[in-house]
């Protein structure tokens, strides 16, 4: 029996309306946490407090057992998932992509806050205007497309915008506030040390408090400069594992990432396929395809690394890492809380 095509993530995260009420949506059974083994449950207990380990979202029909009771679709699961999603034994976080898109109200943060328990943390990605020099030729941007972007680094907006319904909705709940900047043209950017410059000026404008995050998808980018610019202004760098960045080591290295107030990281693909080939290849997302150990065992370590100096750590896996991200995720969690016990992992991250 073929998959249904559920909603795009556009469709789900920017606020669009799904579908229209229907007699059978209305008799939607309630979505509910699955039933878990008692040592998943033990191993929830037995993973250090500081460490949040969760996925990019929670609107997927394929964790039916793993994460709910039963099959939902993904648009009853993004109205209604979050609650059960949080009360699985290892998930602590979650990742916000639809504020990427678009900004929402404090309202409507306020609204995820109230369905999770209190040592539940939200990773929340800024509006891309906010890390966008110019906006692509792509057709969603419209008359916009291709023109340069004159809320690039504006202090200002991300303040009204991102910032103030970030802490106003979340308040403890909120996590790592995320500033993903795509890839781009360095030249646009002005080069790297022009960028880095900007940067430095407009987190160092941004109002104090909330934990803020930096991930680039330019190599290029990874600079002494960039490292000490995040550092002078208490941000974090953030561990982007996919394709076309270094590996997770070299970039914790260049960023100084083990130094910097919490540790982020988000695992998102294998070094050796595109988005598009992983999806394909992992859908419904129900069980590990491709496990990739050496990730993991890496992972591990910077975790641990991060308990020894009492920062927090967070981590957010996408299913096309190794085709399911709770199953991911509860993996590390086996080999955090196994290495822990057994004094291991005394290697390096960096190397």
């Amino acid at each position: 029996m073929g998959q249904q095509r559920g909603p795009s993530q556009l469709d789900l995260f920017t606020g669009a309306p799904v579908e229209a009420p229907t007699r059978a949506r209305a008799r939607s059974q309630p979505v509910e946490p699955a039933a878990q083994p008692e040592s998943l449950v033990t191993l929830g207990r037995e993973l250090p407090t500081g460490i949040y380990l969760g996925t990019s979202s929670w609107t997927f029909p394929g964790w039916t057992g793993l994460v709910y009771d039963h099959e939902a679709a993904a648009s009853q699961l993004a109205r209604e998932g979050l609650a059960a999603y949080s009360r699985h034994p290892v998930l602590r976080t979650v990742g916000i992509d639809r504020t990427f898109y678009g900004p929402i109200s404090a309202g409507a943060f306020a609204d995820y806050a109230a369905q999770v328990p209190e040592h539940f943390r939200f990773l929340v990605k800024a509006h891309e205007v906010c890390t966008l020099a110019r906006f692509p030729m792509h057709e969603r941007y419209g008359a916009q497309r291709g023109q340069l972007n004159d809320r690039f680094l504006h202090a200002a907006y991300a303040e009204e915008s991102v910032v103030r319904p970030f802490v106003e909705g979340l308040g403890d709940k909120g996590g790592p506030l995320v500033f993903q900047f795509p890839p781009q043209d360095p030249q646009v950017l002005g080069g790297a040390a022009r960028f880095v410059e900007r940067l430095h000026g407009f987190l160092a404008a941004l109002p104090k408090g909330p934990l803020y995050a930096v991930e680039v998808r330019n190599e290029e980018l990874l600079t002494e400069g960039f490292a000490q610019a995040l550092a002078d202004v208490g941000a974090c760098p953030v561990l982007a594992v996919w394709a076309h960045m270094p590996p997770m080591g070299v970039q914790a290295r260049r960023t100084r990432a083990l130094e910097a107030r919490a540790l982020v990281v988000r695992w998102m693909l294998p070094p050796d396929i595109g988005y598009e080939e992983a999806r394909a290849r992992y859908a419904p997302f129900d069980k590990l395809v491709d496990e990739d150990l050496p990730t993991r065992e890496t992972l591990s370590r910077a975790c641990l690394a991060a308990v020894r100096r009492e920062r927090p750590i967070f981590v957010t896996i996408n299913n096309k890492a190794e085709g399911s991200a709770p199953l991911s995720a509860v993996r590390l969690a086996e080999r955090i809380v196994a290495s822990r016990t057994t004094g291991g992992h005394q290697g390096s991250v960096t190397s």
